[in-house]
């Protein structure tokens, strides 16, 4: 029994250190300004890495959805443009966010490219996949989300082929808004 206590309370405290962690970690904007998760602490963060030029891409219509209908209850959706997955993302930041605004509409803010996998997985994506996560596992392909609670902590993972219009996502999203 003292095991299993020991066990729960290690588990607790490195789900809190990662929760607090994640706000931490150092990002670049879509400009390349410095930044950090900082700003959406106490907010449901949907974290996604997308790509311009794969079969997903339109998922940003239903990324855009979700903002639009949830921001005004504390969602952000938040977008990492990603080249890991058979090169989808070749453009400059700036060619990234024009194509998102232009094609998409996208208003939820877009970050700098990162690596979502591999030896050069970026610090944001190893809190989010890697092995301390409590969804381990390296990013399958281009549009794989994260669902962050208001507390911090990383409350389910979905699979790049899950839309985020899909019930699951949705559902989930309001459980995490209380609504």
């Amino acid at each position: 029994m003292k095991a299993l206590l020991t066990l729960a309370l290690t588990a607790a405290l490195a789900a809190t250190a990662t929760a607090a962690g994640l706000y931490d970690i150092p990002l670049k904007d879509i400009d390349g300004k410095g930044t950090s998760l900082k700003a959406y602490e106490g907010k449901v963060l949907l974290i996604v890495n997308v790509a311009s030029r794969c079969g997903n891409t339109p998922q940003y219509t239903q990324l855009q959805a979700l903002h639009q209908e949830f921001s005004k209850h504390g969602l952000a959706v938040l977008g990492f443009p990603c080249n890991d997955f058979g090169a989808q993302e070749p453009g400059s930041n700036e060619q990234i966010k024009e194509f998102c605004s232009s094609k998409y509409q996208v208003t939820f803010p877009m970050f700098d490219k990162v690596v979502v996998k591999g030896p050069d997985k970026h610090p944001l994506y190893e809190a989010l996949s890697g092995k301390e996560s409590p969804f381990p596992g390296d990013v399958k392909w281009n549009f794989g989300k994260f669902l962050v609670g208001k507390d911090g902590k990383i409350l389910a993972r979905f699979a790049p082929g899950t839309k985020p219009d899909a019930p699951e996502v949705v559902d989930a999203v309001k459980a995490a808004l209380g609504k």
